[in-house]
């Protein structure tokens, strides 16, 4: 007697689905959140995500045991089926479960490879070692020098949901607006190019300790009471505290006080979150290129990761505050 095996079918990632198709794979969730209708009936609001992007999900007529059953940051099991809401493709779910071990791969969740965070990182030393100034290299040195540091900001990703939000993402941010900086330092003599590539590695350092991410990205009490540009300037004064006991001479006042602007500075505006508007060349310019990655990489992301794949166009994004032309680019 022959036995028959059922194998599980092929993973589909989110970026493959349509509207009106059946969903029967293993997400990631997030921001889970138990909600209670106008009539009173509970239901269950998520984030389902992979490698390829995220979507909303809807569990209707859930309950306390339900919610109970699967966390942020679980991998999960749903059956249900894919709807269009509003222009974006959501899923709506039949059932959610924890999902059994074996029945996923970790790297179907993955956006950064080991390889390349190991690249960025180097990278990253590259760039810090290259600053000329002398005080600079040495508060550099104390970064470099500590594993522990170095480890959360190769997990860290630079949001929760805009740009960059995924494992690896901080790191990725951090890097390329060192690289933008010294591009504009070339273009701008004016400009203190140690200064800009040094207040590019600093700006975002607090998010480390802003937001949580050991799998599931969320704000930490922590970060959601002070924010990541306080943390990031305990941070950096930790760390020329650290210069001046190893040193003969302390940190000079003055390149401390620049470097700490640009950090609580960054925002631009004060309705953007900072508590001051950059007043150093070093500052409106670390402003413009952090926007300016930000900007793009949102965007692009926007468009790759759209489900809906017969539109020319993507739905409105409130924080854009725009639809985006895809245009017939594969």
């Amino acid at each position: 007697m022959n036995e028959t095996t059922t194998e599980s079918p092929p993973r589909r990632f989110l970026k493959e689905f349509g509207e009106n198709e059946s969903v029967n794979q293993v997400f990631l969730l997030g921001d889970k959140q138990l909600r209670q209708n106008r009539n009173g009936n509970l239901y269950l609001q998520m984030r389902l995500s992979d490698r390829t992007g995220a979507v909303t999900g809807m569990l209707w007529n859930a309950s306390n045991d339900t919610a109970a059953d699967v966390h942020n940051g679980d991998y999960v099991h749903v059956d249900g089926t894919t709807q269009n809401f509003n222009g974006s493709i959501q899923v709506i779910a039949k059932k959610i479960k924890p999902a059994e071990q074996g029945a996923y791969s970790e790297e179907d969740f993955v956006h950064i490879s080991a390889a390349e965070l190991a690249r960025r990182r180097s990278r990253l030393s590259e760039l810090l070692h290259n600053c000329e100034n002398p005080h600079l290299r040495k508060l550099a040195e104390c970064f470099l020098t500590d594993d522990a540091f170095l480890d959360r900001l190769g997990r860290a990703p630079a949001a929760v949901k805009n740009h960059h939000a995924y494992h690896g993402g901080l790191l990725e941010h951090v890097v390329q607006l060192m690289e933008l900086a010294r591009t504009v330092g070339e273009l701008y003599p004016q400009i203190d190019t140690d200064l800009l590539v040094f207040g590019a590695f600093l700006h975002d350092l607090g998010k480390i300790e802003e937001l949580g991410y050991e799998r599931d990205l969320a704000y930490t009490d922590e970060g959601q009471l002070i924010g990541h540009l306080v943390m990031g300037v305990r941070i950096v004064e930790d760390k020329i505290e650290q210069v001046t006991q190893m040193g003969d001479e302390p940190f000079p006042e003055e390149l401390a006080l620049r470097l700490k602007h640009m950090i609580v500075s960054h925002h631009g505006k004060l309705e953007f979150g900072s508590p001051k508007v950059p007043m150093t060349l070093e500052a409106i310019a670390l402003h413009y290129i952090d926007d300016l990655d930000a900007k793009i990489h949102c965007m692009h992301q926007e468009i790759v990761e759209d489900l809906n794949i017969d539109s020319h166009w993507t739905p409105f994004n409130p924080g854009l505050g725009r639809k985006l032309f895809k245009g017939s680019r594969p």
